[in-house]
Formats: C-alpha cells, structure tokens, sequence
C-alpha cells in the first residue's frame, strides 16, 4: 500500500464559522495506480491531494504514506507535486527551473546536468532546456512543470488539475504523453480533474466525491488496457464508466461539464 487514508476528515476554521471541507475519506491506492480525483468544484479533491502532500494537516483520521506520516513522507521527498498553473520563474531557463528542486536538495553539479537531461527527453521537451517560460508555449510549460516534478525520481506524483486551462486539442495530447510516461516510469499518479472524458481515459481507478463536506461516492476500477489510444473514448466501455461517473456525480449532486 502506498497511499492509505482511514476516516480522514479536515475542518477550516474560518471568520464566518467552520467549513467542513473532508469527511470519512478511506481509501487505499496501490504503487503503480493511476488514481484519478473527480467531483464538483469546492468539493475538496484538491484539499485531500493536499493532505497526502503534507500541505494540509486532516483533523482526524487516519493518513500514512509508504508506512509514514505525510510529513515524514514530505520530508524523504516520496512525492513530485503538480500545481494547476506551470509556476516557471520566469527569469530562469526551462532548464533552471526543472534544476531548482536538485538545487534544494543539493544534488551534485554532475548529478543536476544528468538528471535535468533525463527528464526533458521524458517529457519530449529535449533541446529546449536553454528556452525561458515565454518562449514555450502552454502546453510545454505546463510539460516542464511535469519534468521539474520528476526531476528528483520520487515514486509518486501528485498532479492538481494540470491541463484544466488548456484548449483541448492540447489537453488530448498531454492526456497520451501523460499516459505514456506513466507507462515508462511506473510511477503512483495521483490526479485530480473536472473533466469526465479525461479521468476514465487516463485512469486505473476514478475516486467520485460529492459536494462539501468531501466525501468518496464511488471508487470505478477501470476494465480498460493499459494502451488506450484517444479512440477507445468511442468504446462501448469507455461510454459505460463515463455513464457510472455522471451517475455517482448525479446522486452527490455534483455537476461537472
């Protein structure tokens, strides 16, 4: 077991009173799982990610990662993180950027040039690593976002809605790369999305919660190969979990495009 969290529940303390964002949260992922997050906005996907990333601190319940607390699993660096937007410092190089991590860890002069090269062919971003954010269009950005996260080889990544602002043409294509490195890499993904096409096409397993307070309403193991091309959206199966999806949106009273 990689990721287990037992009655996991998060309340803020807030000026208007407490807001329940996490209640009950049990679930178990498995090392090589492609574990995908969905529910309506506000209703604490990214909160949990959060929480097994040592950014939030659960109120109650149960969370180890790897057999350790979150924190202590932060503090071994057991996870890349992929926030929403790129965050590329702008006055560094792609480069630079995927290197700055190594440069917190005090990697080796040697270690950083090897490990920078690794993953921007990873990422087929290979020959762009002297190119600054502004010189790579979105897509891109957001892949090097991905290759900084790697950069360290943590056995898990955790990725926060990583193409939502992208045109779905791109979005397709990262959702196939996206599928293709896991595939190399065999990492633990975890991945939190909005949208229904791309948590059935990129999943092992899509996690439904409802609305405030979060709560799990369905947990959907993938019949699906391992290879999908973007057709296999067209399969009678593919239709079959997208419908399962909506269902268990439709009966938390979520809704999502």
């Amino acid at each position: 077991m990689v990721i287990q969290t037992k009655g996991l529940s998060l309340t803020f303390q807030t000026n208007d009173g407490p807001v329940h964002a996490l209640q009950d949260v049990t679930l178990n992922i498995n090392k090589g799982d492609f574990v995908s997050f969905i529910g309506p906005s506000g209703c604490g996907k990214t909160t949990l990610l959060r929480c097994i990333a040592a950014l939030e601190t659960p109120t109650s319940g149960g969370l180890s990662i790897n057999g350790r607390s979150a924190e202590d699993a932060r503090r071994a660096r057991a996870y890349g993180y992929v926030f929403q937007a790129a965050g590329l410092y702008p006055w560094r190089t792609i480069a630079g950027n995927i290197k700055l991590p190594l440069e917190i860890m005090r990697f080796s002069k040697s270690d950083k040039k090897e490990r920078v090269a690794k993953v921007l062919k990873l990422v087929d971003l290979d020959g762009f690593g002297n190119k600054f954010p502004w010189q790579l269009s979105g897509g891109m950005q957001q892949r090097a976002s991905i290759a900084r996260a790697l950069a360290f080889d943590a056995d898990i990544l955790l990725m926060d809605e990583p193409f939502g602002a992208l045109d779905e043409i791109v979005r397709d294509r990262l959702n196939e790369e996206l599928l293709a490195l896991w595939a190399r890499t065999g990492k633990t993904i975890g991945f939190v999305t909005h949208s229904i096409p791309e948590a059935v096409y990129l999943s092992t397993r899509i996690v439904v919660m409802s609305p405030r307070p979060g709560r799990i309403t369905d947990v959907i193991e993938s019949p699906l190969p391992k290879e999908r091309p973007l057709d296999i959206r067209d399969s009678p199966e593919f239709i079959e979990i997208a419908q399962r999806v909506r269902e268990g949106l439709r009966a938390g009273h979520g809704d999502v495009r």
